[in-house]
């Protein structure tokens, strides 16, 4: 089976299409460097033609509000339409557990213009909701650091490693469409500010973290249920431990 997969060279997509070369598909592994551009359109329908299965898992370069939504919009509807085109049978779209609840934020309301534009276009589909991964624990604390300390909510949080998630997209690349919206998480929960606060001290960062209801994440205000999934989610199996002792390195 001819499979492509946009965004195929960052950390998500470069590990998905590993998993699924090992499989023994084709696997186009598009992005703007290998001449496939969803934003301009170039390459696209070079990089379709015969494809049955697509997976989106390209990201915004920006987080800034406009240029978020503009990304996701514009992309969105450029591969849906080569996607028509090219007879594509099942496209599939990573993004975020909470979406829905996070319309304060500028980045989740683009995540949802995205969603709604593949429930509308006629192609069969599969949405993935995953929570947050554990690569992100850095930009999350980055995010908002004043000084020497770190403002995050004390919500919680299920955060689900990067391999963890390509397992499950590549799953997912292999089975029916869903026609929905399935969930995928870490195998543990926990709260923002202190599973950061392990992480700054595995690190051996010194900046300090301090527990904050109003902090926002990305533009929006948390509550205990916005980043986490209730509904079944399919659990990752490495726990934050684990991922750290074999893919992060304290300074």
């Amino acid at each position: 089976m001819k499979i492509v997969v946009i965004g195929g060279t960052g950390l998500i997509g470069s590990k998905t299409v590993e998993r699924l070369r090992k499989r023994g598909h084709e696997v186009i592994a598009a992005s703007p460097n290998s001449g496939v551009n969803t934003i301009t359109g170039e390459g696209l329908a070079e990089a379709l033609a015969g494809a049955e299965v697509v997976l989106d898992l390209a990201n915004s370069p920006s987080f800034e509000d406009k240029a978020v939504l503009e990304f996701f919009e514009t992309s969105g509807r450029n591969l849906l339409a080569a996607e028509k085109t090219a007879g594509v049978k099942h496209h599939i779209a990573l993004s975020v557990v909470g979406t829905e609840r996070l319309q304060e934020s500028g980045y989740f309301r683009g995540k949802l213009a995205q969603e709604k534009l593949i429930k509308a276009s006629g192609i069969p589909y599969t949405i993935v909701h995953s929570t947050q991964f554990m690569e992100f624990l850095n930009g999350i604390a980055q995010s908002g650091t004043v000084g020497q300390t770190v403002h995050l909510s004390p919500a919680y949080v299920q955060p689900i490693a990067s391999d963890d998630v390509a397992d499950a997209m590549a799953d997912v690349a292999l089975s029916a469409p869903a026609n929905a919206t399935v969930e995928i998480s870490g195998p543990e929960r926990a709260r923002l500010s202190e599973l950061v606060a392990r992480y700054l001290q595995a690190m051996k960062d010194p900046r300090t973290v301090k527990a904050d209801a109003e902090a926002k994440y990305f533009g929006a205000r948390l509550n205990d249920e916005s980043l986490v999934s209730d509904a079944n989610p399919r659990l990752g199996s490495i726990t934050f431990e684990q991922w750290f002792a074999t893919s992060a390195q304290p300074k």
